[in-house]
């Protein structure tokens, strides 16, 4: 995919052989993003009824801490149990490696074990190890082990791997490597500075590499749990531009949550099924973003939704269907508890971007579709 213009679903191929993925780096979105694989897989099974099944193996983040997303995997589960299975191995608490345990190297152990069976068994068509990374790099488990058995794994399994500093051999082994690079504020003297201290509550996820979008269908399928588990008011608002028409898989997993809990979630998308380049915008492309933008603008006044996602907001602005000054102006004068999330690839930062209290830039290291490789269902749409 080259300048600016997204990949629809209706513009998609499908592999049939599964791809290694690996998401490191410093910036925020690499848990997320393996939560929105989640989110689509299931979306798959759901609306195709197709034999798929994933499997969340997350390092670190055992017993004694609970996390956003779990109470919408539980409620999935619940409505689908043959789709997802989950399983959490360690201790909640951050370590180093001086401070590693027999007990941390026990954990790390179980659920390797655990990850071994799951990729011999040919269960599941996606197996995601959130987490792995700082496992490997704390030295708790062997990386010449790990990388052997991912070389072995059947050939239509996608395995997702996460976390801060992926060893070599693993990148050098993947077929995907995206890293989620942090940007720093603003300097502390600027308008744009001040401003974003008095507001929070805003995180843009843009760059070449992958994990933009998916980052973003995880931090909902966050938002949703806590909605579901700590308070009932917090509804989420999913706006996507662009992305017209059908075949997108989590649309199935975002209805079935709906359906159990109307109250909490909204999601619409907007724009023709078809990819809009530079230079050759149609009326309609400027008539669906405005009508997507004004629907983004009440909600986000209306301090209704506690989480609005943004997604593709970046492209749609930098192939001016939209103009920034609109949208300033609306963050600016958000709610202090309503959180935003934009997304998407563009070549100018919109003078938005000053304001966010979370900028992630997906860098493409390494990506399977240039190679030819083409996307697929459940994974990548």
């Amino acid at each position: 995919m080259t300048g600016i213009g997204i990949v629809t679903a209706a513009d998609s191929q499908e592999r049939s052989h599964g791809q290694l993925h690996v998401y490191d780096g410093e910036g925020k979105g690499k848990s997320q993003a393996a939560l929105g694989v989640v989110l689509r897989t299931i979306g798959l099974g759901i609306c195709e009824k197709r034999k798929t099944r994933v499997l969340l193996l997350r390092f670190l983040k055992g017993p004694g801490r609970e996390y956003d997303e779990d109470a919408a995997i539980e409620a999935l589960q619940q409505g689908f149990p043959h789709l997802i299975d989950q399983v959490r191995t360690g201790r909640a608490e951050f370590f180093t490696a001086g401070e590693a345990t027999k007990f941390d190297k026990q954990e790390a152990e179980r659920g390797w074990n655990i990850a071994k069976g799951a990729i011999a068994s040919a269960l599941y068509s996606v197996v995601v190890l959130d987490e792995l990374n700082p496992v490997l790099d704390l030295g708790l488990l062997t990386v010449e082990e790990v990388v052997k058995a991912f070389a072995s794994r059947p050939s239509g399994m996608e395995i997702i791997i996460t976390g801060r500093a992926a060893p070599a051999d693993l990148i050098k082994s993947a077929d995907l490597h995206s890293e989620m690079r942090a940007h720093r504020k603003p300097n502390h003297e600027t308008e744009a500075f001040q401003r974003n201290e008095l507001i929070g509550g805003i995180e843009i996820y843009t760059g070449e590499g992958k994990g933009k979008s998916t980052s973003a269908l995880g931090k909902a399928l966050q938002a949703i749990g806590r909605g579901i588990s700590q308070d009932k008011s917090h509804r989420v608002l999913i706006l996507q531009w662009l992305k017209g028409g059908d075949g997108y898989t989590e649309d199935a997993a975002i209805a079935a949550l709906r359906e159990s809990y109307p109250h909490l979630v909204d999601h619409l998308r907007s724009g023709r099924d078809a990819i809009v380049w530079r230079g050759q915008q149609q009326p309609i492309d400027y008539v669906e973003a405005e009508r997507a933008w004004e629907i983004a603008r009440a909600a986000i006044a209306s301090g209704l939704y506690k989480t609005v996602i943004l997604d593709e907001l970046n492209p749609t602005v930098d192939l001016e269907l939209l103009p920034v000054e609109p949208i300033v102006q609306a963050l600016l004068k958000k709610p202090a508890e309503t959180e935003v999330i934009i997304t998407g690839r563009c070549k100018n930062q919109p003078a938005y971007f000053d304001l966010a209290s979370v900028h992630s830039e997906m860098v493409c290291h390494k990506h399977y579709a240039e190679q030819g490789v083409d996307l697929k269902r459940g994974v990548d749409y």
